[in-house]
């Protein structure tokens, strides 16, 4: 009696997740547009990876001075605008135009009495050198371009992966009448990659524009991270049903695709929270450096688990029901 009342309440579940599909959708069309209005409005706060120039990150050993002691200490040296970011209790980022290297080590000896990271000495020292990235502007822009290319190309590789796993899937929808074709797959999948890359950067939309947070090699890093990861979850519930139209299980497509969501939602969800917790320990524990990039990932994979469940699988609902009205079939 107990495994009955259980199935039937499983089923309700399940139908309700598809049945309230615009609630889902509504839900991920204001984040998206409200994404989309943060990077148009506060543009993205492109890193040195991006747009040329260099990064030094020092730390001091003792109290950090003000912002504007440290702009007259190198103002002498003159290397035009240079931005000042602290971080931590006594940390520093320096941001400026490409730096040499003769330049790298008067701006050193400016701010400080410097000593190597890798160098410990008897005698006390002002500040630690930490990092020191330089890259000029048209390696910058190439990083650019190839960066974007890259995730056009991913998600093209997405579609024609999908469109040919699920080729099975369409060869027997004219003796079924049921499901959508291959291609659909792949392109509801690429629609949820979209929104799950979106949210992120909008996101640091705004924590570029109030918290410094940049966009760089590491952000893009992310973001094909968060791709990978999104797609896999997504797979894993359009397998189930693939299977489970192969076995004719379920009254009609709807209920199906239902079916499989419940037969896959507490792998996603406990997969994700796994992952979930090791990036919010290393948020907190990783340093610096990690911080915004395990965020990246953090929000990424919150939006890629609730895309897979909530967004791809109804979506598949939505296109069948569209050709179904569209053929003038009546189910």
């Amino acid at each position: 009696m107990v495994r009955i009342i259980r199935i039937r309440f499983r089923k309700v579940r399940i139908m309700n997740i598809i049945k309230h599909r615009k609630i889902w959708y509504a839900i991920s069309g204001l984040l998206v547009v409200a994404s989309i209005f943060s990077i148009f409005f506060f543009g993205l706060n492109l890193g040195i990876d991006f747009t040329g120039g260099s990064l030094l990150e020092i730390e001091y050993l003792n109290d950090r001075p003000e912002n504007f002691v440290i702009k007259e200490k190198i103002s002498p040296l003159d290397l035009g605008n240079i931005s000042l970011q602290p971080t931590g209790d006594n940390g520093l980022l320096i941001r400026s135009k490409d730096l040499s290297e003769e330049e790298h080590q008067l701006l050193l000896q400016a701010l400080g009495n410097p000593v190597s990271k890798h160098l410990e000495t008897g005698f006390p020292s002002e500040i630690t050198e930490t990092r020191f990235d330089s890259i000029g502007p048209v390696i910058g822009k190439e990083l650019a371009q190839k960066s974007w290319v890259a995730m056009a190309l991913v998600l093209a590789m997405i579609i024609f992966y999908i469109a040919f796993a699920f080729r099975k899937v369409s060869a027997g929808l004219s003796k079924t009448g049921r499901g959508v074709s291959s291609f659909k797959y792949g392109l509801m999948a690429v629609v949820a990659l979209i929104h799950d890359v979106a949210i992120p950067t909008g996101i640091f939309a705004i924590l570029g524009k109030y918290f410094g947070a940049e966009i760089d090699i590491l952000f893009i890093t992310a973001l094909l991270t968060i791709l990978g990861f999104s797609v896999h979850d997504t797979i894993v519930v359009f397998d189930r049903v693939r299977e489970n139209l192969r076995k004719g299980i379920g009254e009609n497509f709807e209920n199906t695709v239902g079916l499989s969501v419940n037969q896959t939602i507490a792998r996603s969800i406990n997969t994700s929270l796994t992952v979930f917790l090791v990036l919010l320990a290393l948020f907190f524990f990783g340093g610096e450096t990690t911080k915004y990039f395990s965020l990246a990932l953090i929000v990424g994979i919150i939006a890629g688990t609730y895309s897979s469940i909530f967004l791809a699988s109804p979506l598949l609902v939505t296109i069948y029901k569209l050709q179904e009205r569209k053929s003038g079939k009546r189910k």
